[in-house]
């Protein structure tokens, strides 16, 4: 991929299919259906934003975050990256950095303190990058699921 302006700028509706896209990339294939009525919700929401990133063609995204403000019981407020990821295409020139960024000016706007983000321990390349974007580790964790319902 050519070296194209990089703009960011909020979710909209329509890029639902391309959150879909990137996502699989990170490993977590859905229907774009399935995103588009997860968007819905999340766009209405002053807690959840989605930025994503877009180069000369606005509909191909070259990458997203999306953040989450939490309100935890035993650690206060906090914001959340709940997912980053960049276009294979598209990595190595500052696009992850430029959406951490954003993250950071949304927490700074909405006066939060603290910005955390996990990192699954097989995510080996991005945890130095995290680490280059001056974040620190504070530890390392398991996490379990049991289905209700079903």
């Amino acid at each position: 991929m050519a070296d194209t302006a990089t703009t960011l700028r909020r979710a909209r509706i329509g890029d639902a299919a391309e959150l879909a896209r990137l996502s699989a990339q990170l490993g977590y294939p859905q229907a774009a259906d399935a995103f588009e009525r997860r968007l819905r919700r999340l766009l209405i929401s002053a807690d959840h934003p989605v930025i994503v990133a877009v180069g000369d063609d606005d509909a191909h995204l070259l990458g997203f975050v999306a953040l989450e403000r939490r309100l935890m019981l035993e650690a206060g407020d906090r914001v959340e990256i709940v997912a980053l990821v960049v276009d294979e295409a598209a990595r190595r020139r500052g696009i992850g950095q430029s959406l951490v960024d954003a993250a950071l000016d949304w927490a700074r706007e909405i006066g939060i303190g603290e910005v955390i983000v996990r990192s699954n321990v097989a995510r080996e390349l991005s945890h130095p990058f995290y680490e280059g974007a001056g974040f620190q580790r504070l530890k390392s964790q398991h996490v379990y699921r049991k289905r209700v319902g079903e």
